[in-house]
């Protein structure tokens, strides 16, 4: 059986656990569940069927029950918590308390490189910035950011992004590497959740903070039917990608700039279905 660092999705590992289990044995949900101290005899095969949850407190006894202890008994807690979380910034702190565990204690997670990418600006534009600065240090590339940050955050950011290799380090420069970070997990869709609404935020502030010549904001207000939305999509896809080439056949970086795509509705569909 995989270890458990190897999941985020503590039903998935308990179900594989029941599934060993009982594969080498008469192991059944009954004797599961009276490990784990519960009544019920079927309350751990809904909770693997997604009809119900564990707690906290039961977290922590079917963690027991399955012999996990010591920072491995922790990281299933925090997957429950994980799992749970309501909002994407305790999903996000679930998760990075679940990254620590296992990096405190030389293990990977599954996806955990991209998480950490994805969910900060910094590692982005670092990768953009640092290969155009011949011989910089931290401090000179955290002076050519327009959002604030220290040296120390751009020296981590610089060492985390040569050790996945995004960077290649040559002497005193940096280079791009000829790699692309992709990563499948919902840990990761929330860590571009973040990123997503950190960049909103970013061009907000530069609708002020830069004169019309630097930046570039549009935008249309339509009516459209749900298969003109699929094909504004494939539009906008293609737009990406012309402008993905073109930054790629640069003839060399002055400043690194974002461009954010968002299309998203102003109104509810007629019978309110969608209404939150």
């Amino acid at each position: 059986m995989k270890p458990v660092t190897e999941y985020e999705d503590y039903r998935v590992y308990m179900q594989d656990y029941y599934t060993e289990r009982k594969r080498v044995s008469s192991f059944s949900w009954r004797e599961f569940t009276r490990a784990s101290g519960f009544t019920s005899p079927t309350y751990l095969k809904l909770v693997c069927e997604c009809k119900t949850r564990l707690s906290p407190q039961g977290a922590e006894k079917v963690g027991m029950a399955m012999e996990l202890a010591g920072f491995e008994l922790e990281y299933f807690k925090s997957m429950v918590t994980y799992c749970h979380a309501k909002t994407d910034q305790e999903r996000k702190s679930a998760y990075e308390t679940m990254l620590e565990l296992a990096s405190n204690n030389k293990v990977k997670v599954v996806d955990g490189d991209a998480f950490k990418y994805f969910e900060s600006w910094v590692h982005p534009v670092v990768r953009e910035l640092a290969p155009v600065m011949s011989g910089a240090t931290p401090g000179d590339i955290a002076k050519r950011c327009c959002q604030v940050v220290s040296a120390a955050e751009i020296r981590e950011s610089l060492d985390f992004m040569v050790r996945i290799g995004l960077l290649k380090k040559n002497g005193d420069n940096y280079v791009q590497a000829d790699k692309h970070l992709k990563g499948m997990t919902s840990a990761v869709s929330v860590a571009l959740r973040y990123m997503h609404r950190e960049m909103a935020h970013f061009a907000e502030e530069a609708i002020i903070r830069f004169t019309p010549s630097e930046r570039n904001f549009t935008g249309l207000t339509m009516g459209i039917s749900a298969e003109d939305y699929k094909k504004i999509l494939q539009e906008l896809d293609v737009c990406r990608k012309k402008v993905a080439q073109i930054a790629l056949n640069s003839r060399g970086t002055e400043r690194v700039y974002r461009l954010n795509l968002q299309l998203f509705p102003l109104t509810w569909k007629e019978d309110n279905s969608d209404v939150r």
